[in-house]
C-alpha cells in the first residue's frame, strides 16, 4: 500500500473487493445472434427462391416455353450435360416439344430428381426429369399415364 498525505481522511480502497467473475452474456449473445442469422438466411432463401418443387416447376415451364417460342438456345442451355451430349440443339424440339399448349403440373420427388408432369393440349402427358446440375436442368423425358 502507498503511504502519504491523502485528499481524504481514509486511505485508498482496493478497486475490486471480490474474486473476478466471468459473465457468459456476451458469448450467448454472439452465438445466439449467429444462429438467428443462419435461420433467417435459410427462411429468406426459401421465400425468395421457393422450394425445390417450385424451382423445378419453374425450370420446366421456362424450358417448355422456350421450345414453344423456337428459342432453342435457351432450351438447350436448360438441358443437363448428358442430354446436351446426346442431342444437337436443333433436335431438342423434336424430342421434347408436344402438340399445342402445355400445362405444367405439380412436381413429384424421385430420389435426387423431380419429375414434372407436362400435359399438352392434344391430351399427351409426359414427365420431365429435372435434376440439380450446376443449377436445375432438364435431364430426360418419360411417357406419363
Amino acid at each position: 500500500m502507498t503511504t502519504g498525505p491523502f485528499l481524504y481522511d481514509d486511505g485508498p480502497e482496493p478497486l475490486h473487493t471480490g474474486a473476478p467473475q466471468r459473465s457468459g452474456k456476451w458469448l450467448v449473445l454472439i452465438f445466439g445472434g449467429t444462429v438467428l442469422f443462419a435461420v433467417l438466411m435459410v427462411a429468406m432463401t426459401l421465400l425468395l427462391r421457393g422450394s425445390g418443387a417450385d424451382q423445378a416447376r419453374e425450370v420446366a415451364g421456362v424450358f417448355v416455353e422456350a421450345l414453344s417460342q423456337d428459342d432453342l438456345e435457351v432450351a438447350y442451355e436448360l438441358l443437363c450435360v448428358e442430354e446436351q451430349a446426346r442431342l444437337a440443339p436443333e433436335d431438342v424440339a423434336a424430342t421434347y416439344l408436344g402438340e399445342g399448349t402445355a400445362r405444367i403440373g405439380t412436381p413429384v420427388e424421385d430420389g435426387d430428381a423431380r419429375l414434372v408432369p407436362v400435359e399438352w393440349s392434344d391430351g399427351a402427358t409426359v414427365e420431365l426429369t429435372v435434376v440439380g446440375q450446376d443449377g436445375l436442368r432438364v435431364c430426360g423425358i418419360a411417357a406419363g399415364g
